[in-house]
């Protein structure tokens, strides 16, 4: 109950997934990619404003282009209240593997069932969000 792994194949480069990947708003999405309003907050945290979902703190612990990256989902105010997401990316014939795994909920604080429905949305959101991720890769045009 404690992590989420889950994974995607995309048809293009390390460096173009990077290009997404690398960003601490990407996913953050309703199954599709957006740019959102982005806020410096200081030590490597970032405000992400998403219109329909409201502010995200976002916290940026390890870039190691073009392969790994990691980010703190944080809480609303309290730091201790957050996930750990790690991207990795793994090439392979015709293209990369994109992984991501989210850990960290067994410290939320919540009770079993809240937990357990709490791991169940977020990897139906995974599914969704690796997705979309493909599908902006993929389709969108080299140097946009």
């Amino acid at each position: 109950m404690d992590m989420i792994e889950r994974q995607i194949d995309i048809e293009a480069s390390a460096e173009r997934v990077w290009g997404l990947v690398s960003r601490p708003d990407w996913f953050i999405n309703d199954g599709r990619v957006v740019d959102h309003r982005i806020e410096e907050a200081g030590d490597g945290v970032h405000l992400v404003h998403d219109p329909t979902h409201g502010v995200f703190r976002i916290r940026t612990d390890k870039l190691e282009p073009p392969y790994h990256a990691v980010f703190s989902w944080l809480g609303r105010t309290d730091e201790e209240q957050s996930t750990q997401v790690e991207f990795w990316i793994e090439e392979r014939s015709g293209g990369v593997t994109l992984k991501v795994v989210e850990s960290g909920f067994e410290k939320l604080g919540l009770a079993e069932l809240e937990l357990r429905r709490h791991v169940a949305e977020r990897t139906e959101g995974w599914e969704a969000e690796l997705a979309a991720a493909k599908d902006f890769v993929e389709t969108r045009a080299e140097g946009e």
